[in-house]
């Protein structure tokens, strides 16, 4: 998949490794402003009781 994405970028090395890192950074920027908030409710890890044997 990475090799994939490597010969799909354009430029020459330096560009392609700029391009990898900005799309890295939107990715993480995306699951933290979006992804992670809308599935928090739903994992069980967020569930305060706790429970007696």
């Amino acid at each position: 998949m990475y090799a994939a994405l490597w010969r799909v970028l354009p430029g020459p090395v330096a560009v392609r490794l700029a391009l990898l890192l900005l799309l890295a950074a939107v990715v993480v920027v995306v699951c933290f402003a979006w992804v992670f908030p809308t599935i928090a409710p739903l994992l069980p890890i967020n569930d305060p009781d706790v429970q007696a044997p």
